[in-house]
């Protein structure tokens, strides 16, 4: 006797019956997945098994696992009636994407929120008082766990921001002896003063925000900063209290004072450049002029000058395409501006040609090796190699200009009082070194081996006034310095990191 062939309205209701009426649900002409919120088709049962095993579905199956425990935890929590973990989520995910806490009450996104999340939204005021506070102390908290029982190496940097505020970070990052350790924002501060004695305060506050309970001083294996004479007499003081701490100057930072020094070379070169930047600087007639002359290259580059190895970058883009910038510049009328006439003047001089060449052959590998310097989590070897290419390119250079040029490189490297010890640890690390003279007496051998992945720039610190600077945009400036601190804090310590 045949199959009875089964309707579709019960063909349909098997599925739901199979796999919850929470999953699916039917109103006997198609079969709808409420989780993925789309119609399935159920034609044959393996296109429906292929929709339940897809990645998206897995997913929203998680996000309702997820929904239903948290509110679950909620209904226990009858102690703390003020406190919600869906508000406390909120605030925190706002303040890693460096999001306003104020823009939560924008009619529209509220709207948007309550509909598809079926939750009370808070006010930002209710998020600032209740919440951050609870979310900061969290993060310090975890990165105390992260620390605990570990080496590490703290870097300290200061800069003025917008309000003209001395701004110290504090960096530290953790020292394992086979793989890169992990890095984060311990603290921000404002500084009465750029100075050595409040530098020593701030590190010496920071290692109590870390160890609250007592300052594990033998833990502390290197200090790194730039080569300001006030950091480098702070990291002699530190070295009492912190005896096996080596302190290091950024040989990143070092590098790009070596290119200060070219630049101070060629004055010339210098002034061509600055004269350009201006000429096409919010002019877009004359960027249009620029486009159509010469459309195949890119504008000229706008160095700025505490970026390291800029300058050299753009002095290699003149070089390469001087007869085109030369060509464009004469196009635009003279009478246009007094940079368009200067500007104008320089790409006519005899020995303009001659100096770019000379620079970018010389010394146009030096921003790629800044670059590679600043890397994260390279090995020390790999770093001091680059250290050691740069040194020999330089010794390559001839002319008395690249005599003097390498005589400065030498003598950045003398003054820098931790490198030959990092220079000594590395060789002992690789087997070239046995002796173990010159390095602090305190420092033992297995200490040694924590250096392995140990940094020796502090772009990390450059990295985190980055962030600082996007949080402290034009219609924030009167964002409280504390509540400034503990965002930065949490943005920079989450998953992505520095």
């Amino acid at each position: 006797m045949p199959k009875t062939k089964q309707s579709t309205k019960n063909h349909l209701n098997s599925f739901v019956l199979e796999y919850g009426t929470d999953i699916f649900k039917t109103d006997g002409s198609i079969l709808f997945c409420k989780l993925c919120e789309v119609k399935v088709n159920s034609d044959r049962k393996f296109v429906v098994t292929q929709h339940v095993n897809t990645e998206k579905h897995k997913r929203a199956i998680i996000r309702k696992n997820v929904k239903n425990t948290n509110s679950e935890i909620q209904q226990l929590v009858t102690n703390t009636p003020k406190k919600c973990l869906f508000s406390h989520d909120l605030c925190k995910a706002l303040l890693s994407a460096n999001i306003p806490l104020y823009k939560i009450s924008n009619p529209q996104l509220k709207s948007f929120l309550e509909k598809y999340t079926s939750r009370e939204i808070p006010s930002d005021s209710t998020l600032r008082k209740t919440y951050v506070d609870d979310i900061y102390e969290e993060t310090i908290k975890n990165i105390r766990e992260q620390i605990k029982g570990n080496k590490i190496w703290v870097s300290i940097d200061e800069t003025t921001d917008s309000e003209g505020r001395y701004v110290a970070n504090v960096i530290i990052g953790t020292l394992n002896t086979d793989a890169p350790g992990k890095t984060y924002l311990l603290t921000t501060e404002v500084l009465e003063k750029a100075n050595n004695s409040t530098i020593v305060k701030l590190f010496d506050h920071s290692m109590f925000v870390l160890w609250p309970n007592g300052i594990r001083h033998d833990n502390v294996l290197l200090f790194v900063t730039d080569a300001t004479p006030y950091m480098v007499k702070a990291g002699r003081i530190l070295q009492s209290l912190y005896s096996k701490m080596i302190h290091l100057t950024c040989l990143a930072h070092g590098i790009h004072r070596v290119a200060e020094s070219i630049r101070e070379k060629f004055k010339k070169v210098d002034k061509l450049i600055s004269r350009v930047k201006q000429v096409f600087l919010k002019a877009p007639s004359r960027v249009l002029v620029f486009k159509s002359e010469a459309p195949a290259i890119p504008l000229p580059p706008e160095p700025i000058l505490t970026r390291w190895g800029t300058w050299i970058m753009a002095a290699s883009y003149y070089c390469k395409y001087y007869k085109d910038i030369r060509r464009v510049l004469l196009s635009i009328n003279s009478e246009d501006a007094i940079s368009v006439k200067e500007a104008q003047q320089l790409v006519q001089d005899p020995n303009m040609e001659a100096n770019l060449v000379y620079i970018h052959s010389n010394f146009g590998f030096i921003p790629e090796y800044i670059t590679k310097l600043e890397t994260q989590y390279i090995s020390l070897s790999e770093a001091l190699s680059a250290v050691k290419y740069v040194q020999n390119k330089l010794n390559d250079c001839e002319g008395e200009i690249g005599d003097v040029v390498f005589q400065k490189f030498n003598n950045v490297l003398e003054k820098n009082c931790g490198f030959k010890t990092i220079l000594n640890i590395s060789k002992i690390l690789s087997g070239q070194e046995s002796s173990m003279e010159g390095l602090p007496d305190d420092l033992t051998g297995d200490d040694i081996t924590y250096f392995k992945y140990a940094p020796i720039t502090s772009t990390d610190v450059e990295r985190s006034f980055s962030r600082y600077k996007t949080l402290l945009v034009d219609n924030r400036r009167s964002f409280n310095f504390e509540n400034i601190k503990k965002s930065l804090v949490v943005q920079c310590n989450t998953l992505e990191g520095i």
